[in-house]
């Protein structure tokens, strides 16, 4: 067997390997072996077929394709052997000529991360605030969700809650038509089409009107893009948001707990200040693994983010199911295909990986570890919060190999962010001895 390391290139070896006659001779046999004991041969009692007859009644399509079977494997080992190659993933194998038999493998390589100096990362904090006018908005929303709705006798404005007629055609064919339609006028709307909120803006009860709006190329639904759609609409009834009055009975009835209305604003307060905290402290982290990705240098194989993408998308998936929604269906309403999607996650799954491979070596430079111990507290703070009828079930869940590791696994990339956290803020210190470079 002739080995020829062709490049190593974005992380992965390409490899040329010829195959000997003697290691075709092998998988040869071997196949035959394996192929007399279960293939019916006219003329022979199973197993008693020569090789010869035997290989003819098999035809030498598929003949070849079971020797590939047993000759490419263990060629492949012998050759990642003999350059001494530790491959990260199994690798891409093509046939390149069938006599003499040459491959050629495409081999992933473990990714290489070397980084900068990074206690020297700093970033500046940014206080959350809260302001008095985000808090009287949150306000205005409660009032909103407790506001009644009364007929008027005036003309549609935008925010009113209308019930009208409708009939609509595109291209001389049924669109939407309903009778006794309710529909609130917000500008933001895209249904039934971009615009239509606006058309109505200015009707009368009992009022009429016919108007056609076009959908835009970039439409989600595929079907609809482009297409000019014609309304012919009646207004029925006009109904306007009533908002109850910031007063103490309305702050009661949000939530009996509140006696007044300073009670729910210092409530709405310190509930968006936690909010607040908790959107600049993640904030923070991502400035911080930011800085470390941005002066690390990180080489990795495309299998990595090929991997990602499978990853997100089944991450994705699981959502849609939740919906009722088959990610086939999603992507046949924004019209897109599952190329377009794995496309389109290129760029964050890239991301993803970079900061993973970064964080992975800073934890491994500063020693980083989670004890049994931990994952026991972490299991018990867990128990603690659950409800007390589904304790039991649920320690038994969590005692199990595969989510103890999962818990470690989680402990590890906390551990891990909350280092980079403390040295972009300025702790220089380790929490534990730093591994040596050459070390590790």
């Amino acid at each position: 067997m002739k080995v020829n390391r062709e490049k190593t290139e974005n992380n992965q070896a390409f490899l040329t390997i010829e195959v000997d006659a003697e290691e075709m001779e092998e998988s040869s046999l071997n196949v035959y072996r394996q192929l007399v004991r279960r293939v019916d041969v006219p003329g022979f009692r199973r197993g008693k077929a020569p090789r010869a007859i035997l290989e003819r009644h098999v035809g030498r399509k598929a003949l070849f394709e079971n020797i590939l079977e047993d000759v490419v494997p263990r060629v492949y080992e012998k050759a990642i052997a003999a350059e001494e190659i530790e491959p990260l993933a199994r690798p891409q194998i093509e046939v390149v000529q069938e006599e003499p038999l040459v491959l050629r493998a495409v081999v992933p390589l473990p990714p290489v991360v070397t980084l900068g100096d990074y206690h020297t990362i700093r970033v500046e904090e940014v206080p959350a605030e809260v302001t008095d006018e985000a808090v009287e908005a949150v306000l205005e929303e409660l009032r909103r969700q407790h506001a009644t709705w009364e007929p008027v006798e005036r003309p549609v404005q935008l925010r009113d809650l209308i019930t009208l007629d409708v009939e609509s055609t595109i291209a001389g064919e049924p669109f939407i038509n309903q009778q006794g339609a309710q529909y609130q006028v917000l500008p933001e709307l895209a249904a039934p089409a971009p615009g239509f909120a606006e058309q109505l803006v200015g009707l009368k009860t009992g009022e009429e009107k016919e108007f056609g709006l076009t959908f835009p190329a970039d439409y989600p639904r595929q079907e609809l893009a482009g297409k000019e759609v014609t309304f012919r609409v009646k207004v029925v009834e006009v109904k306007e948001e009533k908002l109850p009055e910031l007063t103490d009975e309305f702050a009661t009835q949000v939530d009996p707990e509140f006696k007044t209305v300073a009670e729910l604003r210092d409530r709405v307060r310190q509930d968006m200040e936690k909010r607040a905290e908790e959107r600049a402290r993640l904030e923070f982290q991502d400035r911080a693994v930011r800085a470390l990705v941005e002066m690390s240098t990180i080489e990795y194989p495309p299998v990595l983010v090929d991997t990602e993408i499978h990853r997100m998308l089944e991450d994705r998936e699981r959502r849609l199911q939740m919906q009722g929604l088959t990610l086939e269906r999603y992507l046949s309403m924004i019209g897109k295909t599952l190329e377009d999607m794995h496309e389109e996650l290129r760029p964050e799954a890239e991301e993803r990986v970079r900061r993973g491979l970064a964080l992975g070596k800073l934890a491994e430079r500063e020693g980083i570890e989670v004890s049994e111990a931990e994952v026991d507290d972490e299991v018990a703070r867990i128990l603690a919060e659950a409800a007390e009828e589904r304790r039991r079930e649920l320690e038994e869940l969590l005692s199990t190999p595969e989510n103890r590791g999962a818990i470690r696994e989680r402990l590890y990339s906390r551990k891990t962010l909350d280092r980079i956290v403390a040295i972009a803020r300025g702790g220089t210190e380790a929490t534990v001895t730093p591994k040596e470079e050459g070390k590790e």
